[in-house]
């Protein structure tokens, strides 16, 4: 009994504000790791003398070293300790990046890369276990908007910062740039946080089973998505195995954490009504967030021609405009049901997709930021109200493994949508090059005059007849082609659209509370 008085009446030493920032440091680190690579690919694989495709592992195996310890990292807390724990991470994911910088080829950077995944898939969770401990629960709202700071707009930022770090400087300053934050984080986290009472470090047994299952199952899916465009998809048998075996090891996982005595993770934590919901919320937010956050640089170079600097600076906009919204979406949730303004937010962000659904290729950049900043603004109506009421009827001893699974299923979701999003773009660019090139038939009085129009203006610029002719034809070409990409970018952000449509209707089945934390559902 009085141990459990000492557990209800402890609270951390120092202010909760100053050890949310130290924390959320950390977090914001790993978070922008997850797409600041992107724009740097193409010069990683000049560098390291490999081709773009092979490249690519070095984001492949971030992620799925990333998904993996997700999902293990309440267990992994519990056993080390968790500001230990902690600890490790930011110390391991900083000398982590500083070996990826220094890679000379690229075997040793997917192998730095694995590390960095691998340290730093246990940062986010533990930072949100320990906002979670250290706030009541009518002051979550205000410390999760610190947090989607760092989950949201560390994604959007990414293309920005790793496109201006690779243009001025070099892309190995993508990974020298976390040094010196992980090594003042380490030194604030060892000041300042603490483990409280029903934290302390125990003895568990390893589940050795739970880890290889969700290890395999996780990776293999990983592996699957991330290459199955380049490698033809099922029609692989390395893809096909890739499947199986996931899909095994995953549904296997499973039923061992349901059924095992002691799991590593406890999803009897889903039995809560508001948290399961907010679960699946939030892996929409992931799925939405990360896929964008990619598609729209991967847009502004492939149909603009913008450089990374210029493709990444269209993203900042759209996170200053998170920044400013989101104490905003604070003081609308003492007043609001927040499952009304979950539901607002899924369908403002539906909207924006069907707007950028119409975009056209002579866009001019500040149409394209005007198009990102819709995008990106519903996501404050999103993060802190799913987070909040996810968490409000939850025990505090079950911190830890709703923590480990609300940020494994954000950040999974959003990986595979990395993945699925660029594999959709090249299979939709197939499918609409076909059905343009089948009514693109030379007797059309349109392209007829479009080749003499360019070939007539090509001869008044000095090229002989035959040469303006093969200009005017390369060019129709090419316009087909910036077409076909258009018609492909349209479709996907009209697919993201309905995704965020189809969740509008889960947010009315979450408890009537207000951000203040007046539930009418709890238990």
């Amino acid at each position: 009994m009085a141990e459990q008085d000492t557990q209800r009446e402890w609270k951390p030493k120092y202010n909760p504000w100053l050890v949310a920032v130290v924390v959320t440091l950390a977090a914001f680190m790993e978070v922008l790791d997850t797409t600041i690579v992107n724009v740097a690919l193409p010069h990683i694989a000049g560098s390291l003398g490999s081709s773009y495709d092979d490249a690519t592992w070095g984001l492949t195996s971030y992620l799925v070293a990333n998904g993996i310890v997700l999902t293990i990292s309440s267990w992994l807390s519990r056993t080390f300790g968790r500001k230990r724990y902690f600890l490790v991470c930011i110390a391991m994911f900083t000398l982590s990046s500083f070996l990826c910088g220094l890679s000379t080829s690229l075997p040793m950077l997917v192998v730095f890369r694995l590390m960095q995944g691998f340290f730093g898939g246990g940062l986010q969770p533990v930072q949100q276990a320990i906002i979670l401990d250290i706030f009541p629960p009518e002051k979550r709202g205000a410390a999760f908007g610190l947090t989607a700071i760092a989950i949201v707009v560390g994604p959007v930022l990414g293309p920005l910062v790793g496109g201006w770090l690779t243009d001025t400087y070099s892309w190995r300053w993508i990974f020298f740039v976390n040094v010196p934050f992980g090594i003042m984080t380490v030194m604030a986290v060892m000041a300042l946080v603490e483990d409280p009472p029903w934290e302390k470090r125990r003895r568990e047994r390893v589940d050795v089973i739970g880890i290889s299952l969700i290890s395999l199952g996780l990776g293999c899916l990983e592996v699957m998505a991330d290459r199955g465009e380049d490698d033809n998809w099922f029609g692989s048998p390395f893809i096909l195995t890739m499947a199986i075996l996931g899909g095994i090891c995953t549904i296997g996982a499973i039923i061992w954490l349901c059924k095992a005595k002691d799991p590593l993770l406890r999803l009897s934590v889903l039995k809560d009504r508001n948290f399961a919901l907010g679960t699946i919320m939030i892996g929409a937010v992931g799925i939405l967030l990360y896929s964008s956050a990619v598609i729209v640089p991967q847009f502004a170079q492939q149909v603009q021609g913008y450089t990374a600097t210029i493709a990444g600076r269209l993203m900042a906009p759209g996170g200053l405009a998170v920044m400013f919204l989101i104490p905003l979406v604070g003081m609308l949730m003492k007043h609001i049901q927040v499952r009304y303004i979950i539901a607002f937010g899924f369908f403002l962000l539906a909207l924006s997709c069907f707007f950028a659904a119409t975009l056209y290729a002579d866009v001019d950049f500040w149409y394209l930021v005007f198009c990102r900043v819709r995008q990106t603004a519903p996501l404050a109506f999103l993060f802190v109200p799913i987070s909040t009421i996810a968490y409000s009827t939850l025990p505090r001893e079950l911190n830890g493994d709703a923590s480990a699974l609300f940020s494994m299923v954000r950040n999974y979701f959003g990986s595979q949508a990395i993945s699925l999003s660029t594999a959709a773009l090249t299979e939709m660019r197939q499918v609409q090059q076909n059905d343009v090139a089948a009514h693109a038939v030379a007797s059309r009085p349109e392209l007829r005059h479009y080749v003499f129009d360019v070939q007539r203006l090509a001869e008044t610029h000095g090229l002989a007849p035959l040469k303006a002719h093969s200009f005017a034809i390369a060019h129709l070409y090419k316009d087909f082609l910036t077409q076909v990409s258009m018609l492909a970018y349209n479709q996907l952000f009209n697919v993201l659209g309905i995704l965020a449509l189809c969740v509008v209707p889960f947010c009315f089945l979450m408890s009537p509370m207000k951000g203040g934390g007046e539930s009418g559902g709890g238990h």
